[in-house]
């Protein structure tokens, strides 16, 4: 497999990358409402994610193509994405939009995202199979150009420490994420230090860096409602669910 040698995406490139992991159903109709208002703010869309935990959720995860997504990011996301879906009809019932940087252990759906997570460690689903298994775990190697897209090389441990490799094309993923371990906390750590260094240096504009501490907003969401998304409040880091997710 030849490593690919298309630079990291960022910038105007980076917010015209498309998504090569999407959602079914209802979160990718509601995606592709949201991405276009998103880049319109120099944003980015991660993932949408609907749940009906505490009342119906509606979680927007963005970025800026460098990575970065700040609370006052959020809330220009929150302000500009409320009304559009209240014209759009997103949800039948009342709703809390919630939008969220990534985190650490951030959904991996660019290529750009998998060539940013070479030398980390990451959970795969497949959507179909391959070899008769859809659920991988390993660190990823590489990232290659293939005959149906961008593929991902794994490198998989196995419980006896014998190691294999195995190519999984990007696109035929259901879901991917990194796993969050002292490694990755360390190295996001030192990516964070040295762009706020770069950040204080004279004329120079700092690249960004994910967070170790993701920014969340909450907007309480009722399409009835004379005046939606009045009541807003900033919550902790965006732990996923119970399984991780």
């Amino acid at each position: 497999m030849v490593e690919a040698q298309n630079p990291i995406a960022s910038g105007a490139d980076g917010l015209n990358e498309p998504r090569l992991i999407e959602e079914a159903g209802p979160g990718l109709r509601i995606g592709r409402i949201a991405a276009p208002v998103l880049r319109g703010l120099g944003l980015r869309l991660v993932r949408v994610k609907i749940s009906a935990a505490g009342g119906a959720t509606v979680q927007i995860m963005a970025e800026r193509p460098d990575g970065v997504m700040s609370i006052e990011d959020c809330e220009r996301a929150s302000t500009a994405l409320s009304p559009v879906f209240d014209v759009e009809d997103i949800m039948t019932q009342a709703y809390r939009l919630e939008l969220s940087s990534p985190g650490i252990d951030r959904p991996l759906v660019r290529q750009s995202d998998f060539q940013r997570a070479i030398g980390s460690e990451a959970r795969i689903e497949m959507a179909e199979p391959i070899d008769g298994r859809k659920r991988f775990r390993g660190r990823i190697e590489a990232v290659a150009e293939g005959s149906g897209g961008p593929v991902a090389r794994v490198l998989i441990i196995g419980d006896d420490k014998s190691e294999a490799h195995v190519d999984l094309p990007i696109r035929a993923m259901g879901e991917a994420r990194l796993v969050l371990t002292e490694d990755l906390i360390r190295v996001t750590l030192r990516r964070e230090k040295a762009a706020a260094k770069e950040a204080r240096r004279p004329g120079r504009r700092s690249p960004g860096a994910p967070s170790a501490r993701p920014a969340k907003l909450s907007t309480n969401s009722n399409r009835k409602a004379a005046a939606r998304g009045a009541a807003q409040e900033s919550l902790g880091p965006d732990e996923g669910d119970s399984d991780g997710r």
